[in-house]
């Protein structure tokens, strides 16, 4: 199909569709997900310093104009555990990796922690050299169409949800979504990108964050109410995902709110 254009002279001439497609601007391109209300848009450079955010993404991150976050990074907005994630991952797409409909955890606009599903591709200069990163990130709870190829795994994830502070095998697990070991592993790789035992500790040790950020209780009994039996497993595992132990990690915290 082509459509009929007149020139400067006058003289009528035949314009195709992809033609004219190569005259949108990229910032008229860029501009439409301002009009997808549930999606978080962003462009990141080979460092991760974000180039643009879309509208969803500035009233989620508590902002009213995209150039406020221009050369910041995830750090600058996101638990640092979380924020060395997004790096690690925006590496692993430059490296010739893809992420799509991944579930993750982030933070939500009232700051709890909340699941998203996020896709991210390398960003090319004309030359097909590899210039940074683009992603979309949709909550999951607004995403119920897309969670249909993942039904074998919600039933564990509800399941961990519910019950992380017991002790429980990773063969219970499997049973909650009739399941073999084996094959629940294959799916948690393939919409998580972690082992199910690698995901459960996630989920007990943000708990053992927030019980530390939130209450007084003693580091054993955060542990303990969290999911972890073994004090001195709690605390390798929590300083290898937040760099702190859970003493210093509290004290830290409790030093920044005064």
């Amino acid at each position: 199909m082509t459509l009929a254009q007149n020139d400067d002279t006058g003289t009528q001439y035949q314009r195709s569709p992809a033609d004219m497609f190569c005259q949108i601007g990229v910032q008229q391109l860029i501009s439409m997900f301002d009009l997808m209300p549930d999606t978080l848009f962003w462009i990141k450079d080979r460092n991760s310093r974000m180039l643009h955010v879309n509208a969803p993404l500035q009233q989620h991150l508590g902002i009213t104009d995209a150039q406020q976050v221009v050369g910041m990074s995830d750090f600058d907005f996101a638990p640092k555990h979380i924020a060395k994630q997004f790096v690690s991952d925006d590496q692993r797409v430059m490296d010739g990796s893809t992420i799509t409909n991944r579930l993750e955890i982030n933070v939500a606009n009232g700051g709890e922690f909340a699941w998203y599903l996020t896709s991210r591709r390398p960003l090319f200069d004309d030359n097909q050299n590899v210039i940074g990163t683009y992603g979309v990130s949709r909550r999951v709870q607004q995403t119920t169409a897309t969670l249909n190829g993942m039904e074998a795994i919600k039933a564990p994830l509800d399941y961990i949800k519910r019950n992380y502070m017991l002790d429980f095998s990773i063969t219970d697990l499997a049973k909650t979504a009739h399941l073999s070991v084996s094959a629940l592993e294959r799916r948690f790789k393939k919409y998580m990108a972690k082992t199910p035992k690698q995901f459960i500790n996630e989920v007990r040790l943000e708990n053992a964050r927030r019980l530390l950020i939130e209450t007084s209780l003693p580091i054993a009994v955060v542990g303990n109410e969290s999911g972890f039996a073994d004090h001195s497993y709690f605390t390798r595992r929590f300083a290898a995902m937040f760099n702190d132990i859970p003493s210093v990690y509290r004290k830290n915290h409790l030093a920044q709110q005064q």
